[in-house]
């Protein structure tokens, strides 16, 4: 397949999606979870095991399900249930003490606490660094195997991933909490690894076919990687998509990030990394002859 001849075509696509979910972000916002806006923080002991689907159906009758998130806490015996939930007042949080305590009557409340949005905001600072400390290590190590333009072109195939996924998750409305910030950690790891794959494959044809044109070299190389990409990325995303699909709420917006994130990942690693490469080559030739 000609790939590589397309590249046009597969800058546009990601750029329209990002445009677009830059345009949500300002005129709508990112939709922050509580652990970047701050809440209420309630804590609850039972003489049972009860778990976080009991008590978030109780959540749900009374209309808290999308905003709570719901921790266990074992200690010493006593079965503790940590819930965060928007800011309430204290009404709500009563109707919440009278629900629990009308299903399970050994619930004792442990403690309600209003939590700032400090311990998120640090969270976003040390989630930044790491992306920036990751990024630098990647263009040393990249540039040390391969070559300089090769580490450029797999750290702005990484930021595709990473704007990508931001910007579903911006037109979608969905909540950007710790989990996904976790996830685009994850989706780094796994993209730049189908990138290094190709990377080889390209450095490897550059020594065998050193007189066909470089976006000859880039093209084979992927089409000779390809089963191996598509291979690895269907296998991971029937298992992402099963835990999404019938995992508890818990686990739902780490799944969804990696479900597109995965997607964006192999996207990039076969569509817009070596198309980089390719354009950074043509236009360092263009140069060279003026």
């Amino acid at each position: 397949m000609d790939i590589i001849g397309k590249r046009k075509i597969w800058y546009t696509i990601p750029s329209v999606i990002i445009i677009l979910g830059f345009l949500f972000i300002i005129f709508r916002g990112l939709n922050f979870g509580l652990d970047f806006q701050g809440g209420t923080l309630m804590e609850f002991s039972f003489d049972q095991h009860v778990s976080n689907e009991e008590v978030r159906n109780i959540l749900s009758a009374l209309g808290f399900t999308q905003e709570a998130a719901i921790q266990q806490s074992e200690e010493e015996g006593i079965h503790g249930v940590l819930i965060r939930t928007k800011e309430l007042t204290p009404q709500e949080i009563n109707q919440i003490e009278t629900a629990l305590k009308e299903e399970y009557p050994s619930a004792e409340t442990l403690r309600t606490d209003l939590v700032g949005p400090t311990v998120g905001k640090e969270l976003r600072k040390n989630a930044i660094l790491a992306l920036l400390l990751a990024s630098i290590a990647m263009i040393i190590y990249i540039s040390i195997r391969f070559e300089f333009r090769f580490a450029i072109a797999a750290i702005v195939a990484l930021l595709h991933d990473v704007l990508v996924t931001i910007s579903f998750f911006a037109i979608l409305g969905k909540e950007v909490n710790t989990p996904f910030i976790a996830a685009l950690l994850t989706i780094i790891g796994y993209s730049i690894n189908d990138t290094i794959v190709i990377f080889d494959r390209l450095r490897e044809n550059m020594k065998l076919l050193p007189r066909v044109p470089f976006d000859e070299q880039a093209n084979r190389s992927i089409n000779e990687t390809l089963p191996r990409t598509i291979n690895t990325s269907i296998t991971t995303l029937i298992v992402v998509l099963a835990i999404y699909l019938f995992g508890g709420a818990s686990v739902k917006t780490f799944m969804l990030a990696l479900l597109i994130g995965i997607l964006a990942g192999t996207y990039s690693s076969i569509c817009i990394a070596s198309s980089l490469l390719v354009s950074w080559n043509n236009w360092s030739s263009a140069k060279a002859k003026k």
